[in-house]
This record gives structure tokens, sequence and C-alpha cells, in this order.
């Protein structure tokens, strides 16, 4: 009897494995530049729904796990980010094409400060400006900081900020807990990290997580993070400073 049970067991699990496999598909597809149809090496494309990331090879071709009505983000330097939903279609003929736009990038004038040093530590140190948007972290603690002096830490105002309901901090934490939920997921893929790391105009960050991109600059300034920071910070650094924000949310929630 024992035996049968167990044996009845492992054929529940088999099957509920197989049917986890069989939900999602091997998605493959060839991203090319709308006006030549040459191929996009490099091209980035992450799965909406299951936060998961790929590029394309020098052919242009890719392939990432999906199921039908998953939402694909694809975004390449110079070109129109854009979203597509798989198809049955697609999952059953496959090697969709992609055709992305060019756009025009207009770019913003660089002023360049020669900065004289005199080979003495204490008067170079005073002369080096400090950019508000370097952060740093000590080894074995899961947050960090960011440079500049601020009038309280993102902490303290964390704490504030949830002790009252009605701030936007907790509106948007407590209303949206699938979608903060992702940073994790997108902090774990190493592919999306990648990508972010390249980035600043929040577009990927906004489309992953399913919020607007004045939320996630509404969320930063709630955690205290300084106005040049929100401005000028890369998307990676933007993604780790939401999660470290959520992770005091939680933990005072708790």
């Amino acid at each position: 009897m024992y035996n049968r049970f167990i044996f009845s067991v492992l054929i529940l699990f088999s099957l509920q494995s197989f049917g986890q496999n069989k939900s999602l598909d091997t998605i493959v597809g060839k991203v090319v530049n709308a006006a030549n149809d040459k191929p996009l090496q490099g091209a980035n494309i992450i799965n909406i729904n299951t936060v998961r990331g790929t590029t394309t090879n020098q052919k242009g071709d890719f392939n990432i796990r999906a199921k039908m009505n998953d939402t694909l983000y694809f975004s390449y330097l110079g070109f129109r980010n854009m979203q597509v939903k798989v198809t049955k279609d697609w999952i059953k003929y496959g090697d969709v094409r992609i055709k992305m736009t060019e756009k025009a990038i207009a770019l913003e004038e660089v002023t360049v400060r020669n900065i004289k040093l005199t080979g003495y530590l204490e008067i170079d140190a005073r002369n080096i400006p400090i950019y508000d948007t370097y952060r740093y972290q000590i080894s074995g603690l899961e947050y960090g900081y960011e440079a500049g002096d601020k009038d309280k830490s993102s902490f303290a105002e964390t704490v504030e900020s949830i002790t009252n309901p009605a701030d936007l901090l907790y509106n948007i934490f407590g209303n949206r807990p699938k979608q903060m939920k992702r940073i994790q997921k997108m902090k774990e893929d190493k592919q999306i990290r990648e990508v972010l790391q390249d980035k600043y105009d929040r577009e990927t960050l906004a489309a992953v997580l399913q919020v607007n991109k004045g939320t996630i600059e509404e969320i930063l300034k709630s955690c205290n993070f300084s106005k040049s920071f929100v401005e000028q910070a890369n998307d990676l650094q933007v993604l780790d400073a939401l999660g470290s924000c959520y992770q005091d949310y939680k933990a005072i929630k708790r």
C-alpha cells in the first residue's frame, strides 16, 4: 500500500511538472532594421511576464521562453523601443521578423571643466567635485549608500512615510505588490542587469515594472534620494535604489 502511494505521488508530480514545462514555449525570431532589413546584433529582448531577458546574435536571431499572450519588450541603442505580444501563430510557425525603427537623438551640450591638481592630497581632495549620483556598498550589507549630504536617511524617510497611510510611498507600494515583486526578479536576471546599466531613460524599468516613469521618480524622491541621483543615475542604479527602498518598506510593515 505504501509503495502504491509513493508511486501515485510520483506520477502526479511528473504530470504537474510536465504541465508547467508545456506552459512555456521557446519563441524564436529575428530583429532587423526597418529601413534596410539588416539584422540588429545585440538587441535586447525581455519577457515582461516572466521577467527574463535575452539578446540577438550576429544574424539578429533570438529565442526566449514565453507563452501565448506574453509581452516581449524590444530595445536597441538608437532605435525606438517596442512591445510585441506573443500570438498563437508565432508559437505555431515561429521565425517572426521584428522590425525596429531608428529614432533621432539630440545630443546635449557638455561642459568640460579642467581640474588642476597640486599633488597635495588635502588640497586636491577639496578641489575634486563630488557627484551625488555616486553610490557605494559595504561588503556584507545588502543595501548601498548614496554619496553627498542628505537631511535624513532613506530608512528614516521611509519610516515617516509609512506612518501616514495617505502618503505617496505607502500608496505606491501598498497598491502595487505584484509590480514591486518584479524588482527582485529583475535584479536576479543577469541579462536584464546588463541591459539596465547602459540605459538612462527609465523606459525599460517602467515597462517591466508596469508603472509609468513618473511613478519611478516619485518613489525615489519619497525615499529621500537626491534630485541629481534621480536625474542622472543609470537604470541599474535606479533598480537597486527601488529595491532597497522596497525592502525598508516591507521591514517596517512587518
